[in-house]
């Protein structure tokens, strides 16, 4: 299991597992809410706390909305929008691993999606080559 929670304490997010990956997507919505994603089935995560939600407004039609603490801001995860829970079922949500504790992520493959370069069509790429959370850089 793991737990994090936000700056001040009053979201706590829990979850039966670990994620099988983490993105750290260079969009800008990603990049500007300080998000590290891991991806869940909603029935593998607890959330406890009240929080506040925001689509983008730039997107005709948005598939996250993010949701955050409304006291001190922390982005902790995100849901699907009714139209994307139309389109593809309740079928996943987000988790900001940038909130969890490091130790908690040893092993985890950290990816680098290209989401600023993605149309919103197919396969993105990436920026960079995947690390490993845990192991040590390589520096050339």
């Amino acid at each position: 299991m793991i737990e994090l929670s936000c700056l001040c304490g009053q979201i706590r997010v829990e979850m039966g597992k670990r994620p099988d990956f983490i993105h750290e997507c260079n969009c800008t919505l990603c990049s500007k809410t300080g998000a590290r994603w891991g991806y869940f089935d909603p029935s593998d995560v607890r959330v406890d706390g009240r929080t506040k939600g925001y689509s983008r407004s730039d997107k005709d039609d948005p598939s996250a909305e993010i949701r955050f603490c409304a006291t001190c801001g922390s982005t902790t995860h995100f849901v699907l929008t009714d139209g994307a829970v139309a389109k593809f079922g309740n079928t996943m949500m987000g988790v900001n691993m940038a909130l969890a504790d490091e130790r908690d992520l040893a092993g985890i493959e950290l990816r680098f999606p290209d989401g600023r370069a993605w149309d919103g069509a197919g396969e993105f790429g990436y920026v960079r080559e995947a690390r490993v959370i845990g192991e040590a850089a390589i520096v050339q």
